[in-house]
C-alpha cells in the first residue's frame, strides 16, 4: 500500500490550523473514500505509519481514535490486533442527525414534511425512467406485505418494516444518490415512529391502516411502471402528507420525545 505524505498546513488569518492528528486522519480518510483503501484492508503496522508521517505514536493513535469515531476504521488489540478499513456508514450520519434534531427541539411534524419533500420527487424521478430490477423489487415487496397482511398467523410487525423498505426502494429507483442518503438519515426516525404507531393502535385498526397504505403502495408502483411522472409525484405526495397527519396525530410531537 502506498502511502501519501501529509498536505501542509498553511495558516490561514482567523482559521484554526488543524492538529497533526487530523491531517493524519484526513490523509487515511481520502484514501479511503477515493477507494485505494477498501473494506477489510490492514492499515500498516503502527511504527511503519509512524515513519511515513513522521509522527510520535500517541498522535497516530489519536488519528486513529477520530477515523474510529467516524467508523471508517476498527482498532483490535493485543499481538493479532491492528486497524482494518470500514467502508462509509450512513448509519454514523444518521445518529449525527438524530442528535441534531433532537438538540433543535424537532417536531415530529418536520420530519414527515421532509420526508414528502424528498420522496414524492424521488418517485417522479422513479417514474421518469422505471428500472425492471427496481420495479421487480416493488413487486416483491407488494407481494409479500399482502401475504403478511392476509394471513392471520403470519408476523404483523414485518409490516412497518416492509413498508419502510417500500419507500427505500422508491427513493433509489429515483437514481439520486443525495436523496438517498438523506433519506436514510431520517429512516431511523420513521422507523421509530412507525412502530410506536403500531403499538398504540388496537388489534382492530391495524389492518385497516396497513391496508391503506398497501393500496397506495400498488397505485404507485402501476404509475411508476406506467412512466407517469406527473401522477407519481402527485399521488405520493397526498399520501405522505396523510401519512404525516395520521402519525402527528398519535406519535409524541418532537423526535427528543420519540428517541428518549
Amino acid at each position: 500500500m502506498t502511502m501519501q505524505p501529509v498536505d501542509a498546513a498553511v495558516p490561514n488569518g482567523g482559521f484554526r490550523v488543524p492538529k497533526t492528528a487530523e491531517l493524519v486522519a484526513a490523509n487515511l480518510r481520502r484514501q479511503i473514500i477515493r477507494g485505494e483503501l477498501v473494506e477489510g484492508d490492514s492499515l500498516p503496522p503502527e511504527h511503519q505509519l509512524t515513519e511515513t508521517y513522521q509522527v510520535s505514536r500517541p498522535t497516530l493513535r489519536e488519528a486513529y481514535r477520530i477515523l474510529e469515531s467516524e467508523r471508517l476504521i476498527e482498532v483490535r488489540r493485543g499481538a493479532k490486533g491492528g486497524a482494518r478499513v470500514r467502508l462509509p456508514d450512513a448509519d454514523v450520519a444518521a445518529r449525527h442527525a438524530g442528535l441534531m434534531l433532537q438538540f433543535e427541539r424537532a417536531e415530529l411534524s418536520d420530519v414527515y414534511v421532509a420526508r414528502a419533500v424528498m420522496e414524492a420527487p424521488a418517485a417522479a424521478l422513479a417514474a421518469a425512467d422505471p428500472n425492471k430490477e427496481g420495479l421487480r423489487r416493488l413487486e416483491e415487496n407488494l407481494a409479500e406485505a399482502e401475504r403478511v397482511l392476509s394471513d392471520p398467523l403470519a408476523d404483523q410487525s414485518r409490516l412497518p418494516l416492509l413498508s419502510r423498505n417500500f419507500h427505500t426502494i422508491v427513493v433509489e429507483m429515483s437514481g439520486n444518490k443525495t436523496l438517498a442518503l438523506f433519506d436514510s438519515m431520517i429512516g431511523t426516525i420513521i422507523d421509530l415512529a412507525s412502530k410506536n404507531f403500531v403499538t398504540t393502535q388496537s388489534t382492530m385498526r391495524r389492518p385497516k391502516s396497513t391496508a391503506t397504505a398497501l393500496k397506495a403502495h400498488k397505485k404507485l408502483y402501476r404509475l411508476i411502471a406506467a412512466g407517469d411522472v406527473e401522477g407519481a409525484d402527485a399521488l405520493w405526495r397526498q399520501h405522505l402528507d396523510g401519512v404525516s397527519e395520521t402519525m402527528t396525530d398519535v406519535v409524541p410531537g418532537t423526535v427528543i420525545d420519540l428517541l428518549s
